[in-house]
């Protein structure tokens, strides 16, 4: 605990991005995979106006930037084992472009089925299989798949879907998450409350699906964590936190690891306090699962998960001036990118230190992507507060 408590509290700013004519709200961000010689390190990120911004991540300079006209981009991920970047769009698609290609025309387009509006996605570790989450449609929230490999035989740039799951999930589908090793495994999140996880070599839905856990209130955040990545971790709307351990499903022990309502009523914040979460990291070198929360004004928080609990190891203080929204941590250089409500992309690193920028006021804008995308909801919490 130590030493991640160090390295992160040793973390400081290398560089800002450089400003843009519109202000936006910073919603995900992800980095290349692939490390090539003599090649500038890439960075994508997602952006509440709708569009993917395409970094230089040493020096944060804007190199090209992708748009989902007319439908609005959500989420934002590289390939495993090329610089192709993906995104679900509102308008039934989800789009490949080559990251570093100028053009906006995506390399490839997976379509949906008629009215799909997708708003979660994800690649397989091996990047055969694309899975898309819907809004819900009618009577319909589903989970759409793609093979997304490239046939030299088939040089259409448009793909029709494998199939769907339509049975699982009674709400939008708001998380998409597979395994980082299992291609085969993959975990969905719903504002239905509900955490599924499927192994989707097996043909129909109904034996595919592992398991269902049930976080009692709407999905912001999923993720895999623990040895061999066989523990899922969830986050709510509502800043509830769950942590589930699959090696207990054919056991007699209970699966819950942790499960707390409302994070911002329990954590203790060493001189401070917690409004929100806004994602996980699992440090596969110590085994270890954190949560990455922060508060209003831009600090951002680092806690520990233990089964009796999220423990405050450490903040960083001085970067964002508004709230928090996206993280990326590199494992192998301990360095962090972080992305804000306003508008500001930072790169931290350990011992370093930014000499020539200020922190950013905050560009607080109204935006339709943050409604969908995540919004925290404070009623509750007030409600229970007064009680």
């Amino acid at each position: 605990m130590e030493r991640i408590e160090e390295q992160f509290a040793n973390l400081n700013i290398v560089k800002r991005s450089s400003g843009t004519t519109e202000p936006t709200y910073l919603l995900g961000i992800d980095a290349s995979k692939t490390v090539q010689a003599e090649k500038e390190s890439l960075i994508a990120v997602l952006c509440s106006n709708g569009s993917i911004r395409i970094y230089d991540k040493e020096r944060l300079y804007i190199l090209r930037e992708f748009r989902g006209y007319p439908g609005l981009l959500n989420g934002v991920r590289f390939a495993n084992s090329c610089d192709n970047i993906y995104s679900s769009c509102t308008d039934g698609t989800v789009k490949c472009w080559d990251a570093r290609l100028a053009s906006e025309k995506p390399v490839q387009l997976f379509k949906g089925y008629p009215s799909n509006i997708f708003i979660s996605f994800d690649i397989s570790c091996n990047d055969h299989v694309i899975c898309a989450g819907t809004e819900k449609v009618d009577d319909d929230a589903l989970l759409v798949f793609w093979d997304a490999r490239i046939n030299s035989q088939d040089l259409s740039t448009s793909k029709d879907p494998l199939g769907a799951y339509s049975e699982t999930h009674s709400d939008d589908v708001t998380q998409v998450r597979f395994h980082p090793s299992n291609p085969n495994m993959v975990v969905s999140g719903s504002t239905d409350g509900l955490v599924n996880v499927f192994d989707i070599s097996i043909d129909n839905e109904e034996d595919a699906l592992v398991t269902t856990c049930n976080s009692v209130s709407s999905v912001s955040c999923i993720g895999w964590s623990g040895k061999d990545y066989k523990q899922i971790y969830c986050m709510t709307h509502d800043e509830g936190f769950c942590w589930w351990d699959l090696n207990h499903l054919d056991t007699d022990e209970p699966i819950t690891r942790l499960n707390i309502q409302d994070v911002r009523e329990v954590i203790n914040v060493k001189g401070g306090i917690l409004d929100y979460l806004v994602g996980g990291l699992y440090h596969e070198k110590m085994d270890k699962l954190f949560v990455v929360g922060g508060t209003n004004t831009g600090i951002i928080h680092l806690l520990s998960c233990t089964t009796a609990g999220l423990i405050h190891v450490t903040s960083l203080h001085g970067g964002h001036a508004a709230t928090v929204r996206s993280f990326c941590w590199n494992m192998q250089d301990d360095s962090l990118l972080t992305g804000g409500e306003d508008a500001q992309l930072l790169l931290w690193k350990p011992g370093a230190l930014d000499k020539t920028f200020t922190k950013k006021d905050s560009m607080k804008i109204a935006s339709s992507v943050y409604q969908r995308v995540r919004v925290h909801s404070n009623d509750s919490y007030k409600k229970r507060k007064k009680q």
